[in-house]
């Protein structure tokens, strides 16, 4: 079987979706499906263009010409999956549901492609309730059509308890992590002089680190015996009407926050590795989500050390080194976390073979496959 990736926006290789992406395409040459990785993005001169396997497929050229092509023109595309004999295309919602794509999938659908199409969160429609007026209008020409585009797929893929979306059957399955790339925690310090709380996320409204920065600042008011300090890496500071650092600097916590930006490879390696306990996301509640399985969660339990959210993941609510953070916009308890690390011991080693293999992409794409 030969497959196709199909993302319908450019890749930042910080990103942490980006590096999901690079990771399932992985999995699914892994578990012998050769598969391309299709993004859009520029060349070296400036014109956008879209990517197959690393080579430009189409070139749109620039300006405001080549900005709707790129969105709406599939017609080289779709030649080029037919003439390489590709049978199944993996697609990642962009909240992009319009006639044009709906016209290209059932023209793959009747040419014998299957056309699968996995939607990251669910539901969504809270998510754009924060954002600029443009992000907004796409959200609602997405409403608009959505239920057509799935009449067309052969299954959603899912990271949510639902059997059904938008009158499609899903498959559910679990975010998964590329062992190979996420190194174990190699220290393990039960008293650490300085306790280090890390987030890692792209820092939108959901994640509810405005929850932990005001924990924080409970947390030192108290005049506690444990020092701690929140290294927060990601971007932007600024989102959706959350100014973490605005937040940071009127509650005068710039000694005990850090805010690193966008971190990747050795530096992101470094930061995790002198850290002592995530935090995971504190206000999915804020996007009207109950059950979800993050990435960040995973990424906690792979590296090795214990984490704190709000939501429900199945994978790891039994787990010995979660907390359970209450799905509301009150501050974070720091001083249970201190304590829950305290009275416990959790070494790194043990936190990651909880999850291993399971939660392998390898084994999470397995069950795609299967049940196509």
């Amino acid at each position: 079987m030969k497959a196709m990736f199909l993302v319908f926006h450019a890749l930042a290789e910080y990103s942490g979706i980006t590096k999901k992406i690079r990771h399932q395409v992985k999995a699914l040459n892994e578990c012998g499906v050769e598969t391309d990785l299709c993004y859009l993005g520029w060349d070296k001169d400036g014109n956008q263009v879209r990517w197959v396997a690393e080579k430009v497929q189409q070139n749109y050229g620039k300006g405001t010409k080549a900005k709707i092509l790129k969105r709406y023109d599939y017609r080289k595309l779709y030649k080029y999956i037919i003439d390489n004999q590709i049978t199944l295309i993996y697609m990642r919602s962009f909240l992009n549901a319009e006639p044009f794509l709906i016209h290209f999938v059932r023209k793959l659908k009747h040419s014998g492609v299957k056309v699968v199409m996995e939607i990251p969160t669910y539901p969504y429609d809270d998510e754009g309730k924060e954002l600029p007026l443009f992000y907004k209008l796409r959200f609602k020409i997405n409403k608009l059509f959505r239920v057509q585009l799935c009449k067309s797929l052969e299954r959603i893929i899912t990271f949510s308890d639902y059997d059904e979306i938008f009158r499609q059957k899903t498959i559910k399955i679990s975010n998964g992590v590329d062992f190979d790339s996420l190194p174990l925690k190699q220290s393990y310090r039960p008293s650490p002089e300085i306790f280090y709380l890390i987030v890692v996320a792209e820092l939108h409204y959901w994640h509810g680190v405005d929850r932990a920065i005001s924990g924080v600042s409970e947390y030192i008011k108290s005049n506690p015996k444990q020092k701690i300090h929140l290294n927060i890496v990601g971007k932007p500071e600024r989102d959706s009407g959350f100014a973490l650092s605005e937040q940071t600097k009127k509650l005068e916590m710039e000694n005990y926050i850090t805010f690193f930006g966008a971190l990747s490879g050795k530096e992101l390696d470094e930061v995790f590795e002198k850290s002592d306990f995530g935090i995971g996301s504190l206000a999915r509640h804020r996007s009207n989500i109950t059950h979800i399985k993050t990435l960040k969660n995973r990424e906690y339990a792979a590296r090795g050390i214990p984490f704190v959210y709000s939501e429900i993941d199945t994978d790891f609510e039994q787990m010995p080194y979660i907390i359970k953070a209450p799905a509301d916009d009150s501050p974070l308890d720091i001083q249970s976390i201190v304590d829950f690390y305290y009275n416990n011991d959790f070494t790194p080693k043990k936190i990651r073979s909880s999850i291993e293999p399971n939660l392998s992409w390898k084994n999470q794409i397995q069950k795609v496959l299967d049940e196509l």
